[in-house]
């Protein structure tokens, strides 16, 4: 169930929103798919590219760690058997159950589980980092540092305050989530849907309800700054390479520059499945580049992305903003009676 952004503490973070099976469900097995990824030849549209066409949601990534966990130390993502991974599946799900009822981004805030599409979700992997090794977001320049400890400082109410509207971050203002931003799972809006025509490709996103135009003709970069980045793509064989720059830095990923550049992969592996990767690189923030990855499951027409309709339904934003002022006017009142 698709449902309008009425509070921008009904998100939560990635590694702990989502909500999997109900206790005694096991999510399915990824063996099959292995198996069916080995024979797999990927389709070609009517004009012979690659064919990536139809709609996808990455729900079953929803839950699994950004980065390596503590207890897989010293090892890699393709040293985590297939048995280790069904564990996986048992104890986030258990976990997941449990949260259920408390999720919020504020103490007292819970979110409607009616919200949740992401029930039954089956982990194709044990972490999403794949590179470095080591399964870690690298360290941050000395630059990136002193950025981190600026923003760490500003004053937090909720999210990122409530002196004005100017003090929210682009998503709770339903302008952009950004890239990869928008194709990291939430707990609802999960649906893309990949379009192709000769020369082109273009992603639609149901959460904010943002679209990428990606031209696939040798074209250089635009020198424009926009929050969803300047995207030019060419084909690796079966794969989408899609090199994104002139990143807005008030989008820009996990804190990064306008110098970032993000280059995707998208690598239909098995019928139903398409592999998405994303290479962040800005010197100016980490010391060296890093990758995560995902797998996006196709689905039928009928779950084509929904209209978003965000600022239609963003009572959120007005809420703290109004009860900020509230909570003023009740301050002074006590401040004129002492």
């Amino acid at each position: 169930m698709r449902k309008l952004l009425v509070s921008s503490v009904a998100v939560v973070s990635f590694g702990a929103m989502s909500i999997a099976p109900v206790a005694g469900q096991v999510p399915a097995k990824t063996a099959p798919l292995k198996a069916a990824a080995k024979t797999f030849v990927a389709p070609k549209t009517p004009w012979g590219d690659p064919d990536l066409r139809g709609v996808y949601t990455n729900n079953d990534e929803s839950g699994i760690p950004f980065e390596r966990p503590a207890d897989f130390d010293g090892k890699r993502l393709e040293d985590v058997s297939e048995a280790e991974l069904n564990e996986l599946r048992e104890e986030r799900a258990e976990q997941a159950v449990e949260r259920a009822p408390t999720l919020g981004g504020a103490p007292g805030v819970h979110n409607p589980v009616h919200w949740f599409e992401n029930f039954n979700a089956r982990n194709s992997r044990a972490w999403l980092i794949t590179d470095p090794p080591d399964g870690h977001v690298p360290p941050l320049t000395a630059e990136g540092q002193r950025r981190a400890a600026i923003a760490a400082a500003r004053p937090n109410v909720y999210n990122t305050g409530s002196d004005s509207y100017e003090e929210r971050g682009l998503y709770d203002r339903c302008i952009t989530r950004g890239i990869p931003g928008s194709m990291m799972p939430a707990i609802y809006g999960n649906a893309y849907e990949i379009v192709q025509g000769p020369g082109y490709a273009a992603i639609l996103y149901e959460m904010i309800h943002e679209a990428r135009v990606i031209p696939l003709d040798n074209r250089p970069h635009s020198k424009i700054k926009t929050f969803m980045g300047d995207a030019r793509g060419h084909w690796e064989g079966s794969t989408l390479v899609v090199e994104t720059t002139n990143f807005d830095e008030r989008s820009a990923y996990r804190g990064a520059t306008s110098s970032m550049k993000l280059v995707e992969r998208f690598t239909r592996i098995a019928p139903g499945i398409v592999e998405w990767s994303a290479t962040v690189d800005d010197p100016r923030t980490w010391t060296r580049p890093w990758t995560f990855a995902m797998n996006l499951s196709m689905k039928d027409d009928s779950q084509r992305p929904f209209e978003y309709a965000c600022h239609e339904g963003n009572y959120g934003l007005k809420n703290i903003l109004s009860a900020a002022r509230a909570a003023e006017r009740d301050a002074a009142k006590s401040a004129t009676k002492d």
